[in-house]
């Protein structure tokens, strides 16, 4: 790890505690090479890539704008690289490492995705790794701070990538509508504990005083 990695990484990850309250995984993050292709509806998307990444004990690979990535070059330090920069990435997918891309390429509502680019599907052919959807939701739910969940998806291929990454966030959303908005989605494992709302860190106190005070089940 190198100077401003080492600089780097814990404020990025610390900015993700003090900001949401968790991030939830459902699906087996790639301990070899993949091509992770995501959907970019959220501020967030970046950092929790690398956030993935660094809790299964992988170095982070994203495909990052080329003038986001100019503004911000110390993001090269925690794996980001240029949008065009195909020969690196695909070293880096030969050597075993999951990349991130985001085919929509750029920033878009929280809708269904449309006319992704091919690079995604292009870099998963070359270098023989598997093309896999991921799709990514940051929400507010029933507590203070929002909450990230990340799906990742069985093997695509490009013609059907578009269909999958909306399949799987046809779901995710659907789980989003239906579930418990205090507890987290069933069958996502927490990757990542983030600050607790005001009523989970009073509770415990206030069962305790209750107790005390011979109030509790009154």
């Amino acid at each position: 790890m190198d100077l401003l990695e080492a600089t780097f990484r814990p404020l990025v990850r610390r900015s993700l505690r003090r900001a949401l309250r968790g991030l939830w995984l459902r699906g087996v993050w790639p301990l070899g090479g993949a091509v992770l292709a995501a959907n970019h509806h959220s501020w967030w998307d970046g950092y929790l890539a690398g956030e993935l990444a660094w809790a299964h004990c992988r170095p982070p690979a994203v495909l990052m704008d080329d003038a986001q990535l100019t503004r911000f070059a110390f993001f090269r330090h925690l794996g980001a690289l240029g949008t065009r920069e195909l020969r690196p990435a695909l070293r880096r997918l030969r050597a075993g490492q999951a990349l991130v891309i985001y085919p929509e390429g750029r920033l878009r509502p929280p809708a269904p995705v449309s006319d992704l680019r091919p690079g995604a599907a292009w870099l998963a052919e070359r270098a023989d790794v598997p093309l896999l959807p991921l799709a990514v939701r940051v929400v507010m739910r029933g507590h203070e701070a929002p909450e990230a969940y990340a799906w990742i998806g069985p093997p695509s291929s490009g013609p059907q990538l578009e269909a999958d990454l909306n399949r799987l966030l046809g779901e995710l959303d659907h789980a989003l509508g239906v579930h418990d908005p205090e507890r987290p989605l069933p069958g996502f494992d927490r990757v990542m504990r983030g600050r607790a709302s005001t009523s989970e860190r009073l509770g415990g106190p206030s069962r305790l005083l209750l107790r005390l005070t011979g109030e509790e089940g009154r």
